[in-house]
């Protein structure tokens, strides 16, 4: 049976091994250029591939195509495949087609790793056989193949979910929904809500619902969804049943009536965001009845990831934190309402369409300079220009951050929170981030 693989990056190549483990005849096209490394790994697994383009001949035979999260449902070629009659997945629903484990997928346009990388940690720590995968690490698909596991932590994308057919975990997270890659979504903020709650779509009853209650675009999703699972509830604005909720600074998890507290002060993630968080976790961990002590205690002990919010040093009392991976608004709305102090803002990259109108109270509150780290600054100079005095622009991180240096003073941050994509000056948002602190450990 011939399984083609419409592009060949993380996903594609993970999907390719998975396929080979089943016995697959797997040819993988990509219309760019391969890592060496996954031409190296496809190559000694004894699949076939071609880069730069398509032969025309790739889909002879095929039975159905996993289709790469990066190529839009709308490309001609996947038109194609799906006008021939051949069957187009993703990546993700490929694999849990293969998996006797039980899955918790988690997704949301912020807090999406923090949130996946805490359930795991606590999953972990209770002893039980678990593995991460998804858009955050190895692919689901790629650390199937090596061999399964009892439960799987999922971090999905909706680009992953836009071509999911019966995937179904038993446990969905929606964090929230804030404007993201609308143009992938005909600019459409509806069509990317819908993407999200496509998490929930297939779940029924003695399956899990959590999410937000205080995020706006979920209540109105929630209005267009029917959602089948058992529903919990997170908030941080008044009790909810059958979720959590925070009163008088703890956060309290309630399940069929069985709750456990915990003081907000414990927690080693910090800010309302993080709070979240930490709840859409502890929910997850205690349906599957992981003790209170090991939620309690991975709650407390858990170490944020690279890029998110991770302090990096303090020079001569200026802290320096790296929040690289923020590439979009809203995720630097949170970093900086987490921030006390004055703060210096690295800010910048390729901007996808954004609004900065939602970031100007908090700019005009904390922020005493802004240093634009981009190809092309014009849309945030022409924006921030007439709120912050000293703004300046930037053409490598090492620039930034002396110039950053510069306009600080003790007690004050320098924080690289870009709001955009990296790809004008870096190759993504990882190296915009290493390249920071290399440039912060130079001062």
């Amino acid at each position: 049976m011939k399984m083609l693989i419409f592009g060949g990056g993380e996903s594609g190549t993970g999907a390719a091994l998975l396929g080979r483990k089943l016995g697959y005849d797997v040819f993988v096209t990509d219309s760019g250029k391969l890592k060496e490394s996954y031409k190296s790994v496809l190559t000694r697994s004894g699949v076939r591939w071609e880069e730069g383009g398509h032969t025309g001949a790739f889909t002879e035979g095929a039975e159905f195509v996993v289709k790469s999260p990066g190529i839009p449902s709308t490309a001609a070629a996947v038109s194609d495949f799906r006008r021939k009659g051949i069957e187009v997945i993703s990546e993700i629903e490929f694999a849990a087609r293969h998996t006797k484990g039980k899955m918790i997928a988690i997704t949301g346009t912020n807090g999406k790793t923090t949130t996946t990388l805490l359930t795991h940690h606590i999953f972990a720590k209770a002893g039980v056989d678990v593995a991460v995968a998804g858009n955050v690490g190895k692919s689901f698909a790629g650390l199937l193949a090596e061999g399964d596991h009892e439960y799987w932590v999922l971090e999905v994308s909706s680009f992953q979910l836009d071509d999911i057919v019966d995937f179904k975990p038993e446990i969905s997270i929606l964090l929230n929904i804030t404007p993201d890659h609308l143009d992938r979504y005909g600019n459409s903020i509806d069509a990317y809500a819908d993407a999200k709650f496509r998490v929930t779509e297939n779940q029924g009853p003695g399956q899990h619902f959590i999410y937000c209650a205080d995020d706006p675009l979920t209540a109105e999703g929630l209005k267009r969804h029917k959602i089948n699972a058992e529903m919990h509830p997170v908030s941080l604005r008044g009790e909810v049943e059958n979720g959590a909720y925070t009163a008088q600074d703890n956060i309290i998890i309630n399940l069929h009536n069985k709750s456990f507290t915990m003081s907000i002060h414990d927690l080693a993630l910090q800010g309302k965001h993080n709070a979240y968080n930490s709840m859409a976790a502890s929910v997850a961990a205690r349906i599957f009845e992981i003790r209170k002590e090991i939620v309690r205690e991975s709650l407390s002990d858990f170490q944020n990831i690279e890029h998110r919010l991770e302090f990096v040093a303090e020079i001569h009392g200026i802290k320096f934190i790296n929040d690289s991976k923020a590439t979009n608004v809203n995720s630097t709305w949170y970093a900086l309402e987490s921030l006390d102090g004055p703060v210096v803002w690295i800010v910048g990259g390729v901007d996808k369409g954004n609004d900065y109108t939602i970031l100007e109270p908090l700019v005009r509150e904390k922020v005493k300079a802004v240093i634009c780290l981009g190809k092309d600054n014009k849309k945030l100079l022409d924006f921030f220009g007439p709120i912050v005095e000293n703004i300046a622009e930037a053409g490598s991180a090492a620039e930034a951050v002396g110039l950053a240096y510069h306009s600080g003073e003790k007690g004050d941050s320098v924080i690289l929170s870009p709001a955009c994509a990296s790809f004008d000056l870096f190759e993504n948002y990882e190296e915009r981030g290493h390249l920071f602190k290399t440039a912060v450990r130079a001062l």
